[in-house]
């Protein structure tokens, strides 16, 4: 996994996941009168896009890119991105998934894997992320067409990059530190 040049106080901890954003979007709880029901916009039409996005706890740092679709091709394109935002000189450790597009062979000097047991999203720190963009920035909303996501998942990203200690209080682990 870590290539034996690489001594552990030049590794980075990054999370890595993916999530889908579209039409058939998330409902979420609303506050509303006693004894009512609230109505709410649901589409049924079906087009949507994938953010992979990875964070760094220690330095607040995150990497992103919204994509067509997930496979081997995408993934290797986030990893790529993940790379440029490795500290110099340093080493990114991604933990994620084994989701059949996380691909062991990177040809990346500079980022290993390290998958998490099948089962246990709890370990993902990325899933709280996920949850809270979600409800601060893409519930009960009705997008018109893929230009409409594209901008909902942009200007989401961006508002989860720009609340750092937000997200550095979200996704530290006590078990994830060097």
């Amino acid at each position: 996994m870590l290539p034996e040049h690489v001594a552990l106080q030049d590794v980075e901890i990054w999370f890595q996941d993916e999530t889908r954003i579209g039409q058939q979007g998330s409902l979420s709880r609303i506050w509303h009168y006693c004894g009512q029901r609230p109505r709410l916009i649901r589409q049924q039409q079906f087009l949507c896009r994938y953010i992979f996005g990875a964070i760094c706890p220690e330095h607040g740092t995150s990497a992103g890119l919204i994509l067509p679709q997930v496979n081997k091709v995408t993934m290797q394109l986030h990893m790529a991105e993940i790379s440029k935002y490795v500290s110099q000189g340093k080493h990114a450790v991604v933990v994620m998934d084994g989701a059949l597009w996380h691909q062991e062979s990177l040809n990346l000097p500079n980022v290993s894997i390290l998958k998490l047991p099948p089962y246990s999203p709890e370990l993902n720190p990325m899933e709280q992320v996920w949850l809270m963009m979600k409800k601060r920035y893409l519930s009960n909303r009705c997008y018109s067409n893929i230009e409409a996501i594209l901008d909902g998942c942009c200007q989401a990203w961006q508002g989860i990059c720009e609340a750092v200690d937000t997200i550095k209080s979200l996704t530290q682990r006590q078990w994830a530190k060097i």
